[in-house]
């Protein structure tokens, strides 16, 4: 069932699970990932991003997003991931997202605040959540996920109270990407923003987390967990095992549905750890 974030994070931060957004670019990485939820019986978030729409257009992606979300029996958001420009959020609430992250965290506070006020009205008058984002969340490829401040408690509570988000996305020691070192993630923080308003919390840079990464963050208030670059990986791995296995002098050989059956099971075995890891399985 197609629903908004508010149907599945209000639920997981009352019971202290997380509920994963899995950014499903292509129908390989959607269809690993709805099967995993309907057999686990977890609520999961879906969509892409901004930066991935090179590869996965939006008007041809999404019909297949919200179509199976609308056919899945456990509840299923479709999300629009670091939406960058207001142009391309607005096409995604047009095309059916049931939610939106609106990414203005580059621009001067001020400038994030009314560029993400405006969008929670609009989205909200499409029936859409809205995510947004203080602090500023780094690349790990790049080395910077220690080098910016973390988010504080006053700009958590203030950022919130004026846009009227429905999850705030904090800077607390995370980044994207594969990171280069260990990652340091602020739990005192994440406790301090949780105890300070009722709005879940979103981290962001989840892959490359240990698992008792995950299970600290949860246990301290963090409702929604993003992956992305694991699912890759092992999708990557399993073409490159199944490629290994046949004889390229014999064209013959090369099974292409073999190989993304493989891609899709090694995504499929991804999502089911982290549903089980986050303790959204039988939450539905």
């Amino acid at each position: 069932m197609l629903v908004n974030l508010d149907a599945v994070l209000k639920k997981a931060q009352a019971e202290h699970y997380a509920v994963g957004l899995f950014n499903t670019h292509d129908t390989d990485m959607l269809e690993a990932a709805i099967s995993a939820a309907e057999e686990a019986n977890s609520p999961i978030i879906i969509g892409t991003a901004e930066v991935l729409l090179p590869y996965g257009d939006l008007p041809l992606i999404t019909p297949a997003l919200v179509a199976a979300a609308k056919r899945t029996r456990v509840p299923v958001v479709v999300h629009y991931d670091h939406g960058l420009t207001f142009e391309r959020t607005m096409e995604a609430l047009k095309l059916g997202f049931s939610s939106v992250m609106f990414d203005a965290s580059a621009s001067a506070y001020e400038e994030n605040v009314a560029a993400t006020r405006e969008v929670v009205k609009i989205s909200h008058a499409f029936g859409a959540t809205v995510e947004g984002e203080i602090g500023h969340i780094g690349s790990a490829a790049a080395g910077d996920d220690r080098s910016n401040p973390y988010t504080t408690v006053e700009e958590a509570v203030d950022f919130q109270s004026k846009t009227g988000v429905d999850a705030l996305a904090v800077a607390v020691g995370t980044a994207h990407g594969v990171y280069k070192s260990k990652p340091n993630l602020n739990l005192q923080r994440i406790r301090e923003i949780r105890a300070a308003m009722e709005c879940p919390i979103v981290l962001h840079g989840g892959s490359g987390l240990s698992d008792d990464d995950f299970r600290n963050a949860i246990r301290n208030g963090v409702a929604k967990l993003n992956i992305h670059t694991d699912m890759v990986v092992a999708g990557m791995q399993a073409m490159r095992e199944q490629c290994a296995a046949h004889d390229p002098a014999k064209p013959a050989t090369w099974d292409y549905l073999d190989t993304r059956k493989a891609k899709v099971e090694a995504i499929k075995k991804v999502i089911l750890r982290k549903l089980e890891l986050f303790g959204s399985v039988g939450k539905a």
